[in-house]
């Protein structure tokens, strides 16, 4: 991302590093010599290479609040730099910080970055103000409290091992915060959020990664002129599901990640013919296809892509151990590094390649028969309730993907059973997750073919 354009422009850079996997946008601030990192994710390299570049030194780590969908690597750069981590006070946080708070500043080289305490997707939540030496205000990072085109959602913290605060009273803090202390920012302000599109931390996300305040009050939904109750009932609206791994990393990012290399070497490498402890899930990550071929019985196949991560916390639970399988080492060592970013290395007992001879095979789905009686299948659709309300086949059960281990048992097996999705990538999922729970019944993954069926339902 280009530095802040004007006539100081050379004054301060801010990059931002985007994990398109996990939607997550961190920053560096850089004044001179001096850089501060902002919300960074669990590989804290990218952050050492920038300020190495730059000849520039890490100052300060600053948390906008503890988060929910990734682990964050800010203990372990502040041990590296002794760069202090600054975070609310309201945080409760376990590690060395200092407190930054309404009122509280961080020097960076001519620059402030001044703390504003904008609670509402968490009680805890800061954004941080970049100002200029002019006092002007330059850029807003937002954290998950404003994103562009939405806010945080405030339905994260309900659990006991979170705070137990009630959805309703955070979303009356977040109406505050964004009335109150963000949208009476100057219009010219850059908002940078910590989330873009596809992040589980907000629902309408735009594609664009970036900002001002001025564009936000006039096409963010959440930031039009209505009353704290409508603001409410619209924001807990439609809300999409709420991985399992969530409250996990919360706790996690309170009490600071150990270094994610070091957790990385940790994990155990096995040889594929290594005997796997039965009753211990198998996370199979090759391609569909592959899996389908041939696959160890029981396995479940979450393929690594785009949204691995997601799946993967969504699916197994914080405290569940897995064997994690691959079809090459380069696709292990990924996997693995993406499993860390959720901080779930350590629930992995084994990593290994998958074994060359595989007994269990999956059949294959006759498209054609499918299109022509459709009413012959026990159709279960495991999209998301809100893409369900927009149905591709009539009487389909609907059971979302994160479900879907909890209450396979709930599907009839008096037909074949179908299993499809919105592209094809969930359905290889629930196909095996399905077949593994339901031993004795044909289950089948209508894949990529639901792309023509979503077509036909369209017209």
């Amino acid at each position: 991302m280009p530095p802040l354009p004007s006539s100081t422009a050379s004054a301060v850079q801010i990059q931002q590093f985007y994990d398109k996997g996990l939607a997550h946008a961190s920053y560096a601030v850089r004044c001179g010599r001096q850089v501060a990192i902002i919300d960074p994710g669990r590989d804290p390299q990218p952050y050492y290479d920038f300020a190495d570049e730059h000849e520039a030194r890490i100052v300060a780590v600053i948390e906008t609040h503890p988060h929910a969908d990734f682990v964050s690597s800010h203990l372990e750069i502040a041990e590296e730099t002794e760069a202090p981590i600054y975070c609310s006070k309201l945080v409760g946080a376990k590690y060395p910080h200092q407190n930054f708070d309404d009122g509280d500043r961080i020097k960076l080289g001519s620059y402030e970055l001044h703390a504003i305490n904008t609670p509402g997707h968490s009680p805890d939540s800061i954004s941080i103000l970049l100002m200029d030496e002019l006092a002007q205000s330059r850029a807003v990072f937002t954290g998950d409290t404003l994103f562009v085109g939405d806010v945080g959602r405030p339905d994260l913290r309900e659990e006991e091992a979170v705070g137990g605060h009630k959805r309703e009273e955070l979303a009356a803090q977040l109406y505050r915060s964004t009335r109150n202390k963000l949208m009476t920012l100057p219009g010219s302000t850059k908002v940078y959020p910590a989330h873009g599109p596809g992040s589980l931390c907000g629902k309408t996300t735009s594609p664009d990664l970036d900002s001002t305040i001025g564009k936000e009050l006039k096409t963010n939904y959440a930031l039009q002129p209505m009353s704290q109750d409508e603001f409410i009932k619209v924001l807990l609206e439609d809300q999409p599901f709420v991985p399992k791994y969530f409250g996990h990393d919360v706790a996690l990012n309170k009490q600071g990640a150990p270094s994610f290399e070091d957790s990385i070497r940790a994990v155990p490498h096995l040889s594929s013919d290594a005997p796997l402890t039965p009753g211990v899930l198998l996370i199979d990550t090759r391609p569909a296809a592959k899996f389908r071929a041939g696959h160890l019985p029981g396995a479940i196949n979450l393929q690594d892509g785009g949204k691995f991560e997601t799946w993967l916390g969504s699916v197994v639970g914080p405290k569940e151990p897995f064997y994690l399988l691959a079809d090459s080492k380069i696709a292990l060592d990924t996997v693995i590094r993406k499993t860390a970013k959720i901080g779930y290395e350590g629930n992995i007992k084994g990593a290994l390649l998958a074994p060359t001879a595989l007994p269990a095979t999956s059949p294959a789905v006759e498209v054609d028969a499918v299109r022509e009686h459709p009413e012959a299948f026990t159709i279960v659709d495991i999209r998301n309730r809100t893409e369900a309300k927009t149905p591709v086949f009539d009487n389909a059960l609907v059971i979302p993907l994160p479900e879907l281990r909890e209450r396979a048992h709930e599907i009839p097996t008096d037909k074949p059973v179908l299993i499809h999705c919105a592209g094809g990538y969930r359905s290889a999922a629930g196909a095996s997750i399905v077949q593994a729970a339901l031993p004795g019944a044909e289950v089948l993954d209508l894949g990529e073919a639901i792309t023509d069926f979503q077509k036909q339902a369209a017209h």
